[in-house]
């Protein structure tokens, strides 16, 4: 912008240069003169009251005789001369040619009768400007159109992309930049910080690494779930090592038109070289790397991703080593990448950029509340307690939202009942008080949250309540128990499976306990728990009747959740599988029904609570449960 403004003012000046010195150029007769009629000429001719003058091609100059003491040569320059007057237009012919010929014949016929007769001292001068014409017939053209062409030119260049197709569209973020990003900005990543830690030194003293004779790495693959920090990371690297970073994705590669892509990885390497040493960050590189095997869209070679593949290929195998140029890739999906560009000497290292444990959450809060006013009651530990699986960029929301609560409700500082609404509305969505909704429906919901909540609190492995609403939310959703573990956990018994598929039939079992039928309402109850037990016998091998098998082909999942595909089985074997899965989640439905039926007085007591309060947090929870806990 600055760019654009500097070469706007240097436009303005050369053309207000310009128009000024074509006035002095164009226009030669400055008002300094006053202009005469040529009836009064005539009239001061007979009278004698003019000295002298000098007769041009298209006017005439001269001096009255009380301004005799001008000298000649002020008199001679039009712009000068004390009085002008015009010779009509009709008669510039004849005036051109009597200056020419020195006088031998004149417009009017009897003015030199009358010159001679009045003793004037008059003259003949053809005007001729060398340097005026000079630059009216040459200069001003050439520098007019030179002008004119790098308007144009530039205006086309901003605007129309046909003009650098083949130019690199990534952003350089200079040495310096106002909001430098570092490793205290990343928090929840340490491993990867610390793996990301050793491409700083080897930009600040890369002999360190070569004095041993090591090569250093080329190329750094940052994979992981949407959302963890990858971007952010390799701007921090760019920010400790303090050198230019080239910031693009792989999308801007690929156009319509064939060889563009291939032309801007050209591009790109040859002015990261000249710029080295530097860092390339490509964001989201499958767009032009998945694997050339599996891409028959558009015919083989002539894939124009393909054909910016093998560009890619060539140049981050052909570039010097010791260029000090690091290309940074990220990526969702490793799985769909190209061996060629995975392989050594290329990518040389795998960065795993995984979602944050507790404490690593709890580092991400402490960094996105810095320029928060917090209340001190504020507990960032609670909070990453109750965001379990929220990456990096899920907690930077969440006290986004926290901040913007705190300012709808008038406050001064952020508490945590903000955070706390703002972790409920990411999680189940968009509270919605006016929603009406009929009193039987009202009834139904609250035996259903109040069914999930018993259940929840008195299934061994179960995940601990810590809220239940029938305030509708979300989509559709007419209430929600919210339930949190205690911890992190990456594995999962038989027994905790089953209680969490015990804890999602609570509601359909309270609704037939207490109305004596059933709604839609646990319809995505219902989905979740049959997916669970299926994986319970697919996947885990968690089957009774065919104990330790997975029935399942699957690649790498990647980390968008893909499968690679399915074995096929044959009509018996799914036909097992589909009677296994009755035969557990009848078996769990029954065992939740008896439950209720023996906690029926706390069935009524929470549903009671909930039509009264439509929302119970965990105290209220544990005060109408624990009284009535029995082993």
């Amino acid at each position: 912008m600055k760019k654009n403004k500097k070469f706007s003012l240097i436009y303005f000046w050369v053309i207000s240069l310009l128009i000024v010195f074509s006035q002095w150029l164009f226009f030669p007769d400055r008002p300094a003169s006053k202009k005469l009629s040529y009836r009064e000429f005539l009239r001061a001719v007979d009278s004698g009251s003019i000295s002298r003058l000098v007769i041009f091609p298209d006017r005439i100059v001269g001096e009255f005789a009380q301004e005799a003491d001008s000298s000649e040569q002020a008199l001679t320059l039009a712009p000068t001369a004390p009085w002008r007057i015009r010779i009509p237009a009709i008669e510039k012919q004849v005036a051109r040619q009597f200056i020419v010929n020195r006088l031998p014949d004149m417009p009017d016929p009897d003015l030199l009768n009358r010159l001679k007769n009045s003793d004037i001292d008059f003259e003949g001068q053809f005007e001729s400007n060398a340097l005026r014409n000079f630059f009216l017939n040459w200069i001003l053209p050439v520098i007019f159109f030179v002008l004119l062409w790098g308007f144009i030119f530039r205006r086309m260049g901003s605007g129309n992309p046909m003009l650098d197709l083949g130019k690199n569209k990534a952003k350089i973020v200079a040495e310096s930049p106002e909001h430098q990003v570092m490793f205290s900005d990343v928090a929840g990543v340490d491993e990867a910080v610390e793996e990301v830690k050793e491409v700083v030194d080897f930009l600040k003293s890369p002999k360190k690494f070569t004095a041993l004779g090591g090569k250093l790495p080329k190329g750094l693959l940052l994979v992981g779930p949407p959302g963890t920090g990858k971007t952010l990371l390799a701007k921090a690297v760019a920010g400790e090592a303090r050198v230019p970073f080239f910031n693009l994705s792989g999308s801007d590669f690929v156009e319509m038109f064939v060889g563009v892509g291939a032309a801007r990885v050209r591009d790109l390497f040859r002015q990261a070289k000249n710029m080295a040493p530097c860092i390339i960050f490509i964001d989201e590189i499958d767009a032009i790397g998945k694997s050339r095997g599996n891409n028959m869209t558009y015919g083989g070679g002539y894939d124009e991703r393909e054909n910016t593949l093998n560009q890619l290929l060539v140049e981050m195998d052909g570039f010097d080593a010791g260029a000090g140029v690091i290309i940074i890739g990220a990526t969702n999906r490793p799985e769909v990448l190209d061996q060629a560009l995975l392989r050594p000497g290329r990518f040389d290292r795998q960065v795993l950029v995984d979602r944050p444990d507790m404490q690593g959450r709890e580092a991400i809060f402490r960094v996105h509340t810095r320029k928060l006013k917090l209340d001190p009651d504020v507990d960032l530990r609670k909070l990453a307690a109750q965001t379990p699986g929220f990456a990096g960029a899920e907690i930077a929301n969440v006290c986004n939202e926290a901040a913007i609560l705190a300012a709808r409700n008038n406050r001064h500082e952020v508490t945590q009942q903000d955070f706390e609404a703002a972790i409920e509305r990411i999680i189940a969505g968009l509270e919605k008080k006016n929603k009406l909704i009929h009193e039987k429906e009202r009834k139904i919901v609250a035996y259903h949250e109040a069914g999930h909540a018993i259940v929840g609190y008195f299934t061994p492995g179960a995940e601990r309540v810590h809220k239940v609403s029938i305030v509708p939310r979300g989509m559709g959703a007419l209430g929600y128990t919210l339930q949190m573990p205690l911890e992190d956990r990456y594995l999962m018994t038989r027994s905790e499976i089953l209680g969490k598929i015990k804890g999602l039939l609570g509601g359909r079992a309270a609704e037939e306990i207490v109305f004596n039928e059933i709604s839609t309402g646990a319809s995505n109850d219902l989905e979740r728990v049959t997916q669970l037990v299926r994986n319970m016998i697919v996947v885990y091998g968690m089957s009774d009747k065919m104990p330790n098998v997975s029935l399942v082909n699957r690649s790498s999942p990647g980390f968008l959740g893909q499968t690679a595909g399915v074995e096929r089985r044959s009509e018996h074997l799914e036909q097992m599988i589909d009677e296994e899965t009755r035969e557990i989640i009848n078996a769990c439905y029954l065992e939740v029904k008896d439950l209720l039926l023996g906690k029926k007085d706390l069935l009524e007591k929470m549903a009671a609570a909930l039509l009264e309060k439509e929302v119970l947090g965990s105290r209220d929870i544990e005060g109408i449960l624990s009284g009535k806990h029995t082993a």
